[in-house]
């Protein structure tokens, strides 16, 4: 078997062009190079270098040979590069923005994990539509966008970002109990052409996502209540001014006076981690998108990739 010094020496024979040259790239004596290079000849069977005038010159056996260790030793390198990396502390400033809806029920737990892994990471989170984080993922401001891509209105992504895909989630349809489809289990949403609706925030993904699907439905978009945050739309349902559509993540057990149904067609989104493309692999990002995963294991519901 050839050694690993002795393949050194001939590599920097061949880099170098001399054993004078090669001892002094090695940090080691002539004599000391020449002694490698004997023994692996004898170890090769075959003669490595022959006299060129006051120096030498790789034969053919030696230039093949040298090639070889020319690539073991990068191997090497790299080997040693990955298991230094193991041992590389993951620190530093991390920047998290993250839609509404997975604040309360995924972020804390993957929190958790990092911070009991991964101490001197230095974590910030801040809330966000995907119309706000994505551009700040873009531009450097934040590492790791959480955001949805409805099924039936797919968030766009730019090319320099890399998604992850979660899990996926489900909107039902939360009616007041007064309703007369109330006692339905689902209802198809075009039947539900009486009642206003109430939408998130004008001007956010969530209005435009509900008035997407109303339209869809050829139902009239009336909108009566434009507010931020699912608890408050439904206790505006239990109020009784009007209809909503909310995702299971965000529901938790409804209020009084509150009605969920099924909706015919299903109203599917999948949650979806963002970074910049090539980043993915940074000590830092990978932990995060290694602890959102695992806290996502509870909501998998057979989420797909997204393209």
């Amino acid at each position: 078997m050839f050694s690993l010094d002795r393949m050194r020496a001939l590599h920097a024979v061949a880099q170098h062009g001399s054993v004078a040259a090669a001892a002094a790239s090695l940090h080691v004596t002539p004599s000391g190079v020449s002694q490698q290079l004997a023994k692996l000849e004898r170890e090769a069977g075959q003669a490595l270098l022959e006299p060129r005038g006051r120096g030498v010159r790789l034969t053919r056996a030696g230039q093949v040979l040298a090639g070889h260790a020319g690539r073991i030793l990068a191997q090497v390198a790299q080997a040693r590069s990955d298991l230094e990396l193991l041992n590389e502390d993951v620190l530093g400033p991390l920047r998290l923005g993250a839609i509404p809806t997975t604040i309360h029920a995924l972020l804390p737990p993957a929190l958790a994990t990092l911070a009991a892994q991964h101490p001197r990471l230095e974590v910030t989170l801040r809330e966000g539509e995907a119309e706000q984080t994505l551009p700040q993922v873009v531009a450097g401001d934040l590492d790791i966008a959480v955001v949805e891509s409805w099924a039936d209105r797919p968030t766009v992504l730019p090319p320099t970002v890399t998604a992850t895909a979660l899990f996926s989630d489900v909107a039902d349809l939360a009616l007041p109990g007064t309703h007369r489809l109330a006692h339905r289990r689902a209802v198809d949403l075009a039947e539900v052409d009486d009642v206003p609706w109430i939408a998130w925030t004008a001007g956010s993904g969530c209005y435009e996502w509900l008035v997407h699907v109303l339209r869809a439905q050829q139902l009239q978009p009336k909108i009566s209540c434009t507010v931020g945050g699912y608890p408050t739309q439904l206790a505006l349902v239990a109020g009784n001014a009007g209809a909503a559509l909310v995702p299971r993540l965000a529901r938790g057990t409804p209020p009084a006076g509150v009605r969920i149904l099924s909706t015919r067609p299903a109203l599917s989104r999948t949650i979806v981690a963002i970074c910049r493309a090539g980043e993915e692999d940074h000590s830092g990002i990978r932990a995060a998108l290694d602890a959102l995963l695992a806290a996502s294991a509870r909501f998998a519901t057979g989420a797909q990739p997204v393209r």
